[in-house]
């Protein structure tokens, strides 16, 4: 693991970011998708109020080999934050070189910086090289929950029902 540096993602990152998200895209076969610029990662990860952060695995020549982008999350029931991995790619050339599992042991050390109480992340079902190397880590799946999600015009749709926020 010692030749599997890791890093924190800076701004000069941003083309690489946005490489790995096409990639991975591409692989999950939604490359059409991908509406994301390097300006918008630019402003929603490096900008004055970042909603995400992002890892940064590097070859021992310092090339950036892969990344895993993720937010904070909270949860109720144990009264914790956590982290959610919002994307793990590794490009295929440097896969099975332990970049995939340093990422992951990266977010678990964070988690333990921050008190936190859950890792969680999502995982196409036909993806199946992936939920065995998750499998692989511990990971379990979450058997009984059903990811949701509300996008495209069906935002304003219920936003237009709000009763609004009081101040």
């Amino acid at each position: 693991m010692a030749d599997t540096p890791i890093r924190r993602g800076t701004v000069k990152d941003v083309p690489y970011i946005l490489g790995f998200i096409k990639e991975l895209a591409e692989y999950e076969h939604e490359s059409d998708k991908v509406l994301c610029t390097e300006e918008m990662l630019e402003k929603t990860i490096f900008g004055p109020m970042p909603y995400a952060k992002v890892l940064i695995a590097e070859t021992p020549e310092g090339i950036p080999a892969g990344f895993a982008l993720y937010f904070y999350n909270y949860s109720t029931w144990n009264g914790k934050p956590g982290i959610y991995l919002e994307d793990l790619y590794v490009q295929p050339k440097y896969r099975r070189n332990s970049y995939g599992s340093a990422l992951l042991f990266s977010l678990a050390q964070e988690l333990i910086t921050i008190d936190g109480g859950r890792l969680e992340w999502s995982v196409l079902k036909w993806n199946k090289p992936s939920i065995e190397f998750y499998k692989s880590l511990g990971a379990v799946p979450m058997e009984e929950w059903e990811m949701m999600r509300v996008d495209g015009n069906k935002i304003q749709a219920l936003a237009e029902r709000s009763p609004g926020i009081k101040p």
